[in-house]
């Protein structure tokens, strides 16, 4: 299954014809109408530190804060610009490839010239990450209100659905979503990762389009103390 995803929808194992159906209870996470999330991405773009980076570039790939928080350089391919999740971080336990945006990129480009920790976003030990609460503290500095830092995702889908074209299966590919049932996900071998490319470049492009101010400078990137 080269190219694709690790795992398939049956993978590999015997189930009874009847299974007991899995139920899911969705949790509701406080987000943002999409169309404030340029302004708060302006916004952010002002503070300083590791988690402040970190939460810019949850909010560009609309990952889980668990997988932007451990994120390691070892995961990152920067000549293809794919972030690769292994299977034993990711929620549904499959490995997930991230196409990464020219914002994104560029957070990873500056990190990597003070590269100090087998971690992307260190925490105060270069052994560890930024702590669970460090991107919900960047939010409460910027008086974010009820705004959690998952609610980003549904943002982002929020906008996918209403504003673009992408076909369903690929904007919940893109935030690592199973469609359809389990015969169909175990005949689905790739990952449709070029769609979903044009599809988080279309997100970043929302969001930049957005950003820019006369004189200001919200394409630095700050780095100091960790969060």
């Amino acid at each position: 299954m080269a190219g694709g995803r690790k795992c398939g929808g049956m993978e590999g194992k015997s189930r009874p014809y009847l299974a007991a159906p899995t139920i899911h209870i969705a949790r509701a996470y406080a987000a943002p109408p999409y169309s404030e999330v340029p302004p708060l991405q302006w916004a952010l773009r002002q503070q300083e530190g590791m988690a402040a980076l970190a939460l810019e570039f949850l909010i560009l790939t609309a990952c889980r804060s668990g997988e932007v928080r451990g994120v390691r350089w070892s995961e990152m391919d920067m000549a293809k610009k794919v972030w690769t999740v292994p299977a034993a971080r990711m929620k549904a336990g499959c490995e997930h490839r991230v196409p990464l945006p020219t914002p994104a990129m560029a957070i990873l480009e500056k990190l990597a010239e003070a590269r100090a920790s087998e971690f992307v976003f260190f925490g105060r030990r270069l052994a560890n990450p930024i702590s669970p609460m460090a991107m919900m503290e960047v939010l409460r500095r910027m008086n974010a209100g009820k705004i959690t830092v998952h609610g980003f995702r549904s943002a982002f889908r929020d906008w996918a659905g209403n504003e673009t074209s992408f076909p369903r299966e690929v904007c919940e590919a893109a935030l690592a979503h199973s469609t359809g049932n389990a015969v169909e996900a175990a005949y689905r071998r790739e990952d449709a990762l070029e769609k979903r490319r044009t599809l988080m470049d279309s997100w970043a492009a929302f969001i930049g389009s957005h950003l820019a101010e006369p004189n200001d400078s919200s394409n630095v990137i700050r780095i100091r103390a960790a969060q």
